[in-house]
């Protein structure tokens, strides 16, 4: 949605929106409230995404609903989003947040809509770089 205008922001201005359909269903950990709360065992694609998150100090929020997800995004101190979802929830959340910066990605669903979904993460990188002003690897 951005890359031809160039927009850049600081780490602590971009937010990481990733989906709750991400954590594995075995997990039981409820991320919900607090992403942190992720083992970091490897089940999901959210031990990669904090680990990526924590590299670039970029803040990452994992949210339950799209309203959620809106909420944040529209923080004041949020100037850019790269947002991972489905193509219908990411249509319906950059149209909720405008005028705010959004790089979407589309997850990966291999067992069906909101179950354990994934992304690819060097996707998701490749996107905060864009925003962070880093050259791609």
């Amino acid at each position: 949605m951005v890359r031809g205008r160039k927009k850049r922001a600081e780490p602590h201005e971009l937010l990481l929106l990733l989906p709750s359909c991400l954590q594995s269903s075995r997990c039981n950990r409820n991320l919900s409230h607090d992403i942190y709360n992720c083992a970091r065992c490897g089940n999901c694609s959210i031990a990669g995404l904090l680990e990526l998150a924590d590299r670039c100090g970029v803040k990452p929020f994992i949210a339950s609903g799209g309203r959620l997800a809106a909420i944040e995004a529209k923080k004041r101190e949020i100037k850019a989003i790269v947002a991972v979802a489905c193509k219908k929830e990411l249509r319906e959340g950059i149209l909720a947040i405008l005028p705010k910066a959004v790089i979407a990605v589309v997850n990966l669903r291999p067992n069906g809509p909101c179950k354990d979904c994934s992304v690819n993460i060097s996707e998701v990188e490749e996107a905060m770089r864009a925003f962070l002003g880093v050259d791609s690897k």
